[in-house]
């Protein structure tokens, strides 16, 4: 295809797309493909000669959308939403069309600074203090691998790059049972060693880390000759939505000169609203936090917010100035790719600036407030049912459940519902476990999801329940 029929498609696809989200509710949410049959659809050898656009876009409508799950589905109530607003679309739409390699700021000025002034938008939005600075990563993935890195080189007096970790105490880095297994993913790649990361029992209705016995770990480990080294805390956990009591374990943290990294991949969206601050009382003394405005906030992925307080710290632990990436004659300006793992970096902020003048603070504060609040009513819905038995209570727009009946295998049981509710396809939904029982969790978080549209998960998750045979 040549440029001179690029608008030609351009509105076909804008076309598509439009009627896609608008119509998007219609269809099953989850994928109904059986494995393997994307792949025998499309040929094994690529084509020698060239093919026409038309045909291209009917395999894509033909091969391609049978085998989507629909993550923008109004009743998409699995895992965590990855969200796509109109607004972000376009921006994402027009850094693909300019295609800007942003890791300096010669190599584009606007992106460079565009993050700068995005990132302080959302400090403003969370209320976090001035002197945070923030970058956006990847993934949540990505900030806490950076994090991790960056608590390796200041318990390591910034001589583990140089030198690795041989012969060096082992350094600890503590973190309770509910954190997502990116953690565990960054304590691999760091060096650090799974047998390293040391999980601290949980209490309470947040199921958050105990601080005692997070002293009492680091305690022991000192008198072992081990290193402490980092504290990950969890505000809304996958599982969950698992929140540690950030102050009382950061009042531990700054004792024994713990770095500090927090995890709010999720709920950190939520504390643009005021009202929903406490669970992470004290966010001020982390070093470290990370949140996705692709997940809650509608912001298109991939886009991760990563607050630092000293952001020197992550600099000192990351960069490279190899002559062909200095800047020269030039002071005072930030290079991005200083304070992330990779060297190539996208224009993201154009999303962040085109979604948050679109709908506004207040907009999306609206936005999450819905969504808790009617997932607050389906919950409240489901406890009166006598055969359902709630198990942990909402945190935020999440919360479990599970079906019971007498003399059942009840994990077998709920293991059922799910799989048949996903199979029905008007709502999709994920299982975790508790306390190793297995659960069913529901949230609601997909941008465009309505009242109704939550109000109908009672209906179809009680009929296919008292189906089941």
């Amino acid at each position: 295809m040549k440029w001179d029929e690029f608008a030609d498609w351009g509105r076909r696809v804008a076309d598509w797309t439009q009627d896609y989200h608008l119509t998007v509710g219609e269809r099953p949410v989850r994928a109904r493909t059986e494995p393997g049959a994307i792949l025998n659809a499309l040929p094994a050898t690529p084509p020698e000669t060239p093919e026409a656009m038309e045909d291209i876009f009917r395999d894509f409508e033909d091969i391609v959308m049978p085998g989507i799950t629909h993550w923008q589905h109004p009743r998409f109530f699995a895992y965590f939403n990855s969200n796509a607003s109109a607004p972000s679309v376009l921006a994402e739409f027009l850094a693909s069309a300019i295609a800007p390699q942003c890791m300096l700021w010669q190599t584009s000025p606007a992106a460079t600074e565009m993050e700068t002034r995005m990132m302080d938008w959302l400090r403003q939005a969370l209320d976090l203090p001035e002197g945070f600075a923030g970058v956006i990563q990847d993934s949540a993935s990505s900030a806490t691998l950076a994090a991790v890195l960056t608590l390796r080189e200041k318990a390591l007096n910034w001589q583990g790059n140089r030198q690795g970790l041989f012969g060096q105490k082992p350094l600890r880095i503590y973190c309770s049972s509910e954190v997502h297994t990116s953690v565990d993913r960054a304590i691999w790649v760091a060096g650090i060693g799974q047998d390293n990361l040391v999980r601290i029992p949980i209490k309470g209705d947040w199921r958050g880390m105990d601080p005692d016995a997070l002293e009492a770990a680091i305690k022991a480990d000192l008198a072992a000759g081990r290193h402490p080294a980092g504290l990950i805390l969890c505000v809304g956990g996958t599982g969950t939505g698992a929140t540690d009591p950030v102050d009382r374990c950061l009042d531990v943290a700054e004792k024994y000169g713990l770095y500090t990294h927090v995890d709010a991949a999720w709920a950190g969206s939520a504390m643009i609203c005021p009202e929903f601050r406490h669970y992470w009382s004290g966010i001020a003394r982390a070093d470290s936090i990370v949140f996705n405005p692709h997940k809650w906030l509608g912001v298109q992925f991939d886009c991760s917010a990563h607050f630092l307080k000293n952001p020197d710290d992550l600099v000192r632990t990351l960069a490279i100035q190899p002559e062909y990436l200095k800047t020269h004659g030039r002071d005072g300006i930030i290079n991005y790719s200083e304070w992330s793992v990779p060297l190539g970096r996208r224009f993201r902020a154009l999303k962040l600036w085109f979604l948050m003048r679109s709908y506004g603070m207040e907009g999306l504060r609206q936005r999450l407030r819905n969504h808790i609040a009617w997932s607050g009513a389906l919950h409240d819905r489901l406890t009166a049912e006598p055969d359902f038995e709630m198990v942990t209570p909402p945190m935020w727009s999440l919360w479990t459940f599970r079906y019971r009946r007498d003399g059942a295998d009840l994990d077998a049981l709920n293991l059922r519902l799910v799989n048949a509710i996903n199979d029905d396809g008007r709502i999709y939904l994920t299982q975790t476990r508790v306390d190793g029982a297995l659960v069913i969790r529901f949230q609601a978080g997909q941008f465009e999801t309505t009242e109704e549209d939550v109000g109908m998960a009672f209906d179809v998750i009680t009929e296919i329940a008292r189906a089941l045979p």
